[in-house]
């Protein structure tokens, strides 16, 4: 099966989305946003989709604004495409967070004033004007290993004034969990969905995030006598915070993590405790790491599985930064920021589209080269062996660049010659 086919195999997945005119224009536009040089605005999309304009750019337009399709089909299809082909049997592990897409404009549709998590620091807080969108990646470990990638595959919009980001991340969680219900899960959040260790979702998905230094823990609550008034108790005796419990351990279990594709020695302890805040009804497994070198902070985890391993346990949180690095791509390499959409669905289909790439670019990139090198070696990086976004990225471009110029030219044999290191060229500096 040749690259271009694998992609256009990709796309057509998704025709149940849309109706027939919208269909024909989102498989132009995906393609288009790959090879679009520069910002990827809508009219630089439309430019490369009909280069000889055969149909009027506002019908792209009104693609994002006000076309018949919706973003849920389009997330639960690419869901299916994602765990299909790349996690059969396996646990499903995903990860979960929120971040601002900037936009400028005094009318975008969904956009306020909201923290910048990148600029702020412990003493000043800076605000930014956009989109606040929490997503939900499917975790991939890749064959060439390395650091895992996170595959977009489910989304929302949070609206001030609307539901809050805990009820948003929920949401996704359940609609997830019902378009694979036979399989199990395991979601990561940073330490700002902690609550949802206490949600009860169903018996198959186990929840994992950092825990408060501070937080206030107690034993599990003692079984209630016979014939005793009163009711149950709820909680045990108090426990000390985390912080001064790490403080207080003598015996530590050495082990070997590996974190972010590199192996690292940890001391951790682990016990179960009642973050009664938190998780009222059910304990949850505290687990205590540190640096043997003490360079590092210690750190504090939390999971709903008291039988997990602390090592696991503090693998798997390690593994939530896939999530982060889709953050950096999806907004640097793709330029999801810059269409500009202001009214009604536009903004959000915008940001639905960009995330939607990101995963099917690195789809196509694992079922097309696997393991193969697609980059020059250069001197200043001799030492890379493993592929970025940029390089999948890349790829594709070449791919769509040679279909497009080579495929059509009436000798390609001496086109071939005269162009392919300008489409090289093409594909890493778009």
């Amino acid at each position: 099966m040749s690259d271009i086919h694998t992609w256009v195999t990709l796309l057509n997945a998704f025709s149940p989305v849309f109706y027939v005119p919208s269909f024909l224009i989102f498989m132009k536009v995906a393609s288009a946003w790959v090879i679009c040089p520069g910002r990827r605005t809508i009219t630089r999309i439309y430019a490369l989709a009909e280069p000889f304009h055969s149909k009027a750019h506002d019908a792209y337009h009104r693609f994002f604004r006000e076309a018949q399709w919706h973003s849920q089909h389009l997330w639960k299809i690419l869901a299916e495409l994602a765990v299909t082909s790349i996690c059969r049997h396996s646990i499903i592990v995903l990860d979960l967070d929120d971040t601002t897409y900037h936009k400028s404009g005094r009318k975008v549709e969904g956009a306020g004033w909201w923290r910048d998590a990148v600029r702020s620091t412990g003493t000043k807080v800076v605000h930014c004007f956009g989109l606040n969108i929490i997503v939900l990646t499917l975790r991939v470990n890749p064959p060439w290993g390395g650091e895992p990638l996170g595959l977009p595959i489910n989304l929302r919009i949070h609206i001030k004034g609307g539901p809050s980001l805990l009820s948003l991340a929920e949401e996704m969680i359940k609609e997830t969990v019902l378009w694979f219900p036979e399989r199990r899960f395991e979601v990561c959040g940073d330490g700002f969905y902690a609550s949802l260790l206490g949600v009860d979702f169903t018996p198959g998905v186990v929840c994992t995030s950092r825990m408060r230094r501070d937080a206030a823990l107690y034993n599990l609550p003692p079984k209630k006598r016979p014939h005793t008034r009163g009711a149950p108790k709820k909680k045990g005796e108090r426990l000390p915070t985390p912080e001064r419990m790490a403080g207080r351990i003598r015996k530590w279990d050495e082990t070997t993590v590996v974190l972010r594709g590199k192996e690292k020695e940890r001391y951790v302890f682990s016990r179960k405790v009642l973050w009664y805040k938190v998780s009222p009804r059910k304990a949850v497994l505290l687990v205590i790491c540190r640096d043997p070198t003490g360079k590092e902070p210690d750190d504090f985890f939390c999971t709903t599985d008291i039988s997990q391993s602390a090592t696991h346990v503090v693998e798997s949180y390690a593994g939530r930064w896939s999530i982060e690095d889709t953050f950096k791509n999806t907004k640097q390499s793709l330029g999801g920021q810059t269409p500009q959409a202001w009214k009604k669905k536009g903004p959000e289909r915008v940001v639905v589209l960009s995330f939607c790439l990101y995963s099917l670019i690195w789809l196509w990139y694992l079922k097309t080269k696997g393991t193969k090198r697609t980059w020059n070696i250069m001197p200043w990086y001799t030492q890379k062996v493993t592929p970025s976004f940029t390089d999948a990225l890349a790829s594709l471009r070449k791919s769509l660049w040679r279909q497009r110029i080579i495929s059509k030219s009436e000798n390609p044999s001496v086109m071939r010659k005269i162009v392919l290191n300008f489409i090289d060229f093409v594909a890493a500096a778009a």
